[in-house]
């Protein structure tokens, strides 16, 4: 069991976002800065306006905001709106040696709890991170790209989020990942177009690609591997045109263009149930894997029990997941 700092203005951060910016009650932790040549991992400084660049990490060698090995709630302020996110230090964290960060988006109607939970990024070696969703049109927590979200720009607060820890915590800013379930998945797959610059791979699960995401127009190449359950009634794997949905061969054809890679996929199958599909030849070494979890629902695949299903499925999607991560580096 992971350990959790419950935050009390957790449950209610989300509900509560506009009251709180009207009002000007955010308390912002203080961001410790290094001195320049304490900061091995430069490449360039992001403008305000600019979402999609590299931005050089402060934060290394000075004391954490937060305790490490435990989970703490935060808040910050973003285009006005208050926000949250959960952070989990590793336990031996050292702030003389650079991390990678995870970020980990929970889907429709959830919390970044949850979303901690059923993902498990907290116990590897890695700063991992889980926002929390606004309220969305619907009354429940959404991400910027569904027709239920929000009219905030998510995108823009991932970035400041990014910017945030990258002053507070010693960050390797190539090695920045996103993950993300049903909702929060197609909200990974937004930033895979529009912050591939930034974050050097991305991981939808049970990725809801909506419309309403608007056009991508990545201004590189991004890594991406796709986790997907052929009985998904939620999203299912061979879309619903009626929402706009793509079937999910049509989104990985789209991805593998976009990414210059080789149309037809070499696929394999490690095990029963599971087909694995990649696409060789990409652009600028990015990378392109769908795993095709037969007879799986719209769950964050788990040989165990996990927050999505009692009836566990044929593979773990997290150590899958965090190895494509390892093998993904940002290259400018």
């Amino acid at each position: 069991m992971l350990a959790i700092s419950r935050h009390p203005r957790f449950a209610r951060a989300a509900a509560t976002a506009t009251a709180l910016t009207a009002v000007g009650v955010l308390a912002l932790p203080g961001a410790a800065h290094a001195a320049p040549d304490q900061v091995p991992y430069t490449t360039s400084y992001q403008a305000p306006d600019r979402l999609d660049e590299p931005v050089r990490t402060t934060g290394c060698r000075t004391a954490p905001v937060v305790p490490p090995g435990v989970t703490t709630a935060q808040e910050m302020e973003s285009g006005g709106v208050a926000r949250t996110y959960t952070v989990h230090l590793p336990k031996r964290y050292d702030p003389r040696r650079s991390y990678p960060v995870v970020l980990s988006f929970h889907g429709h109607k959830r919390t970044s709890q949850w979303q901690e939970e059923l993902s498990g990024f907290s116990a590897l070696d890695t700063i991992a991170v889980y926002p929390q969703g606004l309220i969305g049109t619907d009354g429940e927590s959404a991400w910027q790209g569904a027709p239920y979200s929000a009219p905030v720009d998510d995108v823009r607060f991932t970035s400041d989020l990014l910017d945030r820890l990258q002053r507070q915590f010693c960050v390797d800013n190539k090695r920045i990942y996103a993950a993300g379930k049903s909702n929060g998945g197609g909200f990974v797959g937004v930033l895979a177009c529009r912050m591939p610059g930034r974050i050097a791979a991305f991981a939808p699960v049970a990725g809801a690609y909506y419309p309403q995401s608007g056009p991508c127009q990545p201004s590189r190449p991004s890594s991406v591997i796709a986790f997907h359950g052929t009985a998904d009634a939620t999203i299912p794997y061979e879309g619903n045109p009626a929402k706009g949905l793509p079937a999910l061969p049509d989104w990985l054809a789209d991805r593998a263009e976009r990414n210059g890679c080789r149309p037809e996929a070499k696929s394999s199958r490690p095990r029963p149930q599971v087909e694995v599909q990649r696409w060789t030849g990409c652009d600028k070494s990015s990378r392109l894997v769908h795993y095709r979890v037969e007879g799986a629902g719209h769950v964050w695949p788990s040989t165990g029990p996990n927050n999505d299903s009692s009836t566990p499925t044929v593979i773990d999607a997290t150590p899958v997941i965090w190895k494509f991560f390892r093998g993904s580096t940002l290259r400018r």
